[in-house]
């Protein structure tokens, strides 16, 4: 965060950049990465995941105020995570938006896995999973890039009743 807020993109902050402020040398670096960019979409991974960790404990139990809290995390993030990109950083958004689409999929599978739907196939709770993730996802993200008048409340809501009619095909929530 700091390589970022000095250096003001992320396409600006180079190998040397990380390991000077890391206190690691070259070498400790590409065992653990391959390049940069690995670094980076890993490090915005690690963040997204302890920004979900910190409103979503492990021990949360899915019901409508921790999907809530799901979405509401995803538009907080994106919308944050925005005010860092310049018009230099895009070509690394689509890395950075798949890591946390399956960060986001991995969560809604983890509690979709542990209700009782035993009525229904694995591929129909994976999908519902999918479509679901990428369907928060994706409106956080369009919402990121143009929110234009309507409040980011308003949007989380309007996700959450889409997602209640998804989640109603296996008879969640």
């Amino acid at each position: 965060m700091e390589l970022l807020e000095q250096k003001k993109n992320i396409y600006s902050i180079s190998v040397q950049d990380i390991t000077t402020r890391a206190t690691v040398n070259r070498s400790t670096f590409y065992a653990h990465f391959e390049d940069k960019y690995a670094f980076l979409e890993n490090w915005m991974m690690e963040k997204f995941q302890m920004n979900l960790q910190k409103r979503l404990p492990d021990d949360s139990i899915f019901d409508m105020n921790s999907l809530r809290t799901l979405v509401q995390t995803v538009f907080d993030f994106l919308i944050r995570f925005r005010q860092y990109m310049t018009p230099g950083d895009k070509q690394f958004e689509p890395m950075f938006e798949i890591a946390m689409q399956k960060e986001v999929h991995r969560l809604l599978l983890k509690w979709l896995r542990g209700e009782s739907i035993a009525a229904y196939s694995q591929e129909r709770v994976e999908a519902t999973a999918l479509v679901l993730s990428w369907g928060i996802f994706g409106s956080a993200m369009q919402y990121s890039r143009n929110p234009q008048d309507r409040k980011v409340e308003t949007m989380v809501s309007d996700v959450l009743e889409v997602a209640k009619a998804c989640l109603a095909s296996v008879r969640v929530l």
